[in-house]
């Protein structure tokens, strides 16, 4: 029997078109079970995107959670094998309290996730796969990418507390260069170091442009290798139909406690907030007792309504 993708809606075609992508090169659909242990997200609640998770007692009185993250579901389920790549995507209805909203959702996600041996190789093939998401979903996109490794050592050389280098990444995360220029001179930060910041801060554009100034910067604090790191995996983009896609934004902030390295948004025209977001979480898969290494992204379904492609 022939398929009429016509009696699709908008976001199912969205899904579909999405998962002939991920599965044309070479990721395995992972089905989520719809009930999990409320254990694994109370642990890890700083992680989901809503904190809010539907429970009920089942009949061997264990607390289940309504499925609200499919990442974690994904690494529970899955075995440590940090000597190979394991590819995976998925669509999956998670139940959420929306933002902007006071009450459940159901929301169509779609992503995927690499577990495992993740080189340089792979770092650029899910970025690859991020513009081409936000390719399937709108002709108007760009995707901004920032690297953790980076910041947190510009971050972490400031001779300061915890609590005003969380306040100083606060003000990487609003663009608030007067609000580190203030932070510093309130804890006698130096201005050199306030100037540092600042100009990290405003380092914002295309690779082309960013990594010529970024590659300077670094070198001053010793991040040679780190640099190089985001050049490499960057280059993919080089002469494609997408290098005028990708935007160097460091103020781009995700929780250090769970993300490490290169981070990313996607945006497209027409929704103020992003739909695409991922990045590397080594972290999370320490703090689960995995040796893995782990990127993933996430395509917000439900912020794309009334999008016509």
């Amino acid at each position: 029997m022939k398929f009429n993708l016509e009696v699709l809606d908008e976001s199912e075609k969205i899904m579909f078109a999405l998962r002939t992508l991920y599965s044309g090169r070479g990721y395995e659909r992972y089905r989520m079970s719809k009930f999990e242990e409320y254990d694994l997200y109370s642990r890890n609640k700083d992680f989901l995107v809503s904190d809010s998770v539907i429970t009920f007692t089942d009949m061997n009185g264990r607390l289940m959670a309504l499925k609200p993250d499919v990442t974690l579901s994904l690494i529970k389920n899955n075995k440590d094998h940090p000597e190979v790549l394991k590819k995976l995507y998925y669509n999956e209805n998670v139940y959420r309290v929306a933002k902007g909203s006071n009450s459940f959702r159901e929301i169509m996600q779609a992503g995927l996730e690499c577990f495992g041996n993740v080189d340089n190789d792979c770092i650029s093939e899910v970025l690859m796969l991020a513009v081409q998401s936000l390719e399937t979903v709108s002709e108007e996109y760009i995707l901004e990418i920032s690297d953790l490794q980076i910041l947190s050592a510009f971050i972490g050389a400031v001779p300061a507390s915890a609590e005003v280098k969380q306040k100083l990444l606060k003000c990487f995360s609003e663009k608030n260069s007067h609000g580190i220029r203030q932070i510093c001179a309130d804890n006698e930060i130096s201005r050199e170091y306030a100037e540092r910041l600042k100009t990290l801060l405003g380092l914002y554009g295309s690779p082309e442009k960013v990594l010529e100034d970024l590659t300077g910067l670094c070198r001053e604090q010793g991040l040679e290798a780190e640099v190089k790191r985001l050049m490499d995996v960057i280059r993919i983009f080089k002469d494609t139909a997408y290098q005028d896609r990708i935007i160097i934004d460091f103020s781009a902030v995700s929780d250090m406690n769970y993300y490490n390295g290169i981070i990313f948004r996607g945006f497209i025209a027409g929704v103020p907030d992003s739909v695409l977001s991922g990045g590397q979480y080594d972290n999370l898969m320490q703090k689960l007792g995995r040796r893995s290494k782990a990127i993933g992204f996430a395509v917000y379904l439900d912020k794309l309504q009334g999008i016509k492609r």
